[in-house]
């Protein structure tokens, strides 16, 4: 009887590798999966951080102009299969909390399209300006 029981004592069984595979199979595929999402999160936040410094560079385009005139322009970006789309619209019957009309006030969007994920996305940023900041 010493003899069985010394022989058991010197391996593993089948089973318990066999437990010890699974264990370490499920970890390994958790730890698979979560890397995989960290990456799709960080592919997004990159993604984001792009197209809102292209619209802040295209707004600050804009407000950089000399004189505002009203309408709509579309341009690309690059290569980058983004469109921008900027509007000038002058605004009506503005008035400052003295009940003064604020005259020459312009609201300025700047909107950007693309395609990504299998839809289109759209982005937009908007501000006011006033048309004669720049002239003397």
């Amino acid at each position: 009887m010493n003899v069985s029981r010394s022989r058991s004592k010197r391996g593993f069984l089948l089973l318990e590798v066999v437990l010890a595979l699974g264990v370490f199979g499920i970890a390994a595929t958790g730890f698979t999966v979560a890397l995989q999402q960290m990456a799709k999160a960080a592919e997004l936040s990159q993604s984001e951080l792009r197209i809102t410094r292209i619209l802040e560079t295209a707004l600050d385009e804009t407000l950089s102009l000399p004189v505002l005139e009203e309408g709509t322009t579309s341009t690309p970006v690059g290569e980058t299969g983004i469109e921008l789309d900027t509007m000038i619209e002058i605004l009506d019957e503005i008035e400052n909390e003295e009940g003064q009309l604020l005259q020459e006030m312009y609201r300025i969007t700047v909107t950007a399209h693309w395609f990504e994920n299998g839809a289109w996305q759209e982005r937009s940023v908007e501000t006011w300006r006033y048309g004669r900041l720049y002239q003397p």
